[in-house]
């Protein structure tokens, strides 16, 4: 999507395992927001994107520790008119996203980016952004909002 007057940007990363690196900084540069899919690792992660924008995140299967039983395991949260689903794994999904309203999915987990449109929802899993897994890409994606609309790329990550 092209970025406009009324367009808000959103950077979504998830599987960090305590590894932030600093192509997932840079590729996050200048989004308006920052959406954390769990599976964080440490709370220095979510200070760390906290300096490039507003953090909004849910815990994973892997953020056990104490200062993750604070994050929820699910969230909605509605940016410029476009109602969000955070959650880690997607498997777990125990609402119908269409018949609540929400328009955009996003979750993490798989460490396989993808984008999907099922049913007038918009799927986004932008895959690990942390230490590799097998063969995956290491990636990040972009959300854009506008008009009500939402549109989403992966950003795959040069290491």
């Amino acid at each position: 999507m092209a970025a406009g007057m009324n367009t808000v940007r959103i950077g979504l990363i998830s599987d960090t395992h305590g590894l932030l690196r600093p192509e997932a900084i840079h590729a996050l540069q200048g989004v308006d927001r920052i959406i954390h899919a769990g599976d964080i690792g440490n709370p220095q992660i979510l200070e760390q994107l906290g300096q490039i924008a507003p953090v909004a995140a849910v815990r994973g299967n892997n953020d056990q520790a104490g200062w993750a039983i604070a994050l929820p395991v699910a969230e909605t949260i509605e940016i410029d008119g476009v109602a969000l689903y955070l959650l880690h794994d997607v498997k777990e999904l125990d609402l119908d996203p269409k018949s609540t309203g929400i328009q955009v999915v996003i979750s993490g987990h798989s460490h396989k980016p993808s984008i999907k449109m099922e049913d007038g929802v918009l799927f986004v899993n932008p895959g690990s952004a942390g230490p590799r897994r097998f063969k995956l890409p290491v990636s990040v994606a972009l959300l854009e909002i506008a008009d009500g609309k939402a549109g989403a790329c992966i950003r795959i990550l040069d290491l």
